[in-house]
């Protein structure tokens, strides 16, 4: 297949895996961007150029992920290999559980199905499994691909995704911390085994989700009560699992964000400014960008209700 176009742009919201007790399953996507603009060139040459989170830490040549997703994809629709500048601009924080890797390898594929002069080629479902593949599970590639609340899982085919409805009245509040902690680390605490108890109460509260998500907002709290994954996370992120306990004891339905740090809220519009005020008691009055004197950070992005947007320029 030949190329059709040289220059792309592709925008790719962050996302939040897990929603508590829908472990490598739900995906929420939160409208908080990475906006990546990629020109094929004549020669061989690879040159990254990043602003904002990662700058001065990420590759910036062929190691770069977006470049790696880029090769994935070309490859895929057995399109030619070209030299490459992509101009980076990123906002989703790295290592804080929102999705900024499944962010990257969404933004290669897009931009690489601009670039093929037959974009069906490389269609959703071909994105999604590229994606899934890279990260190794489907939760942050769907959401980032599809927008809104998703629910991905594995068949012997492949991966698979599919969207639900959310309620207007959910809102989520995502709150960084300072630090990171990276998804090798979260996932190296979890147990090969669980109690049966335990399965069998987060698989109840993943199907009342759905249902909270989607029709009743005020079952949220009710329905992010997780016994799978969190507890054992605590030991590498004491500071969230303390204020995912706080919030919840509050009354808000507080999850850790994918495999964290950050902290996922998801609010009831019918509770009006109660949940502010009571992560203001938490972690200090919120600055106009969104700081607080703990060193959290606060975002207030809504739901990105489409996916991933890619554009020819």
């Amino acid at each position: 297949m030949r190329l059709g176009s040289d220059h792309v742009r592709v925008r790719v919201p962050a996302t939040s895996a897990n929603l508590g007790p829908g472990f490598d399953a739900l995906g929420l996507a939160v409208a908080h961007y990475d906006e990546v603009e990629v020109k094929a060139l004549g020669s061989a040459e690879v040159t990254v150029e990043v602003t904002g989170e990662g700058a001065g830490e990420l590759p910036t040549g062929e190691d770069h992920l977006v470049v790696r997703a880029i090769r994935a994809a070309l490859d895929e629709v057995g399109a030619p290999q070209v030299g490459l500048h992509l101009t980076c601009v990123n906002r989703i924080p790295h290592g804080r559980g929102m999705g900024s890797s499944a962010a990257a390898v969404v933004a290669g594929v897009l931009a690489a199905r601009m670039l093929v002069a037959e974009p069906q080629a490389l269609s959703d479902t071909v994105a999604f499994r590229l994606a899934s593949a890279f990260e190794g599970h489907p939760d942050n590639a769907a959401p980032a691909i599809l927008g809104g609340a998703t629910v991905a899982w594995t068949a012997p085919d492949g991966p698979h995704a599919t969207a639900l409805p959310v309620h207007p009245g959910v809102t989520p509040v995502v709150l960084v911390p300072p630090h990171a902690c990276s998804t090798r680390t979260a996932r190296g605490v979890l147990p090969a085994m669980v109690p049966h108890a335990d399965a069998a109460h987060t698989a109840g509260r993943a199907a009342l989700l759905v249902q909270a998500l989607c029709h009743r907002p005020e079952l949220l709290l009710a329905a992010t009560e997780d016994r799978l994954h969190q507890s054992y996370r605590a030991q590498v992120m004491p500071g969230t699992a303390e204020l995912v306990r706080a919030l919840r004891e509050a009354g808000q339905a507080a999850v850790v964000s994918g495999a964290g740090p950050s902290v996922l809220v998801l609010e009831d519009a019918t509770s009006g400014d109660a949940g502010a005020r009571g992560r203001a008691a938490l972690l200090g009055p919120v600055a106009p960008d969104g700081t607080t004197p703990s060193g959290w950070r606060v975002l207030t992005p809504g739901i990105a209700t489409r996916g991933a947007l890619a554009e020819r320029l």
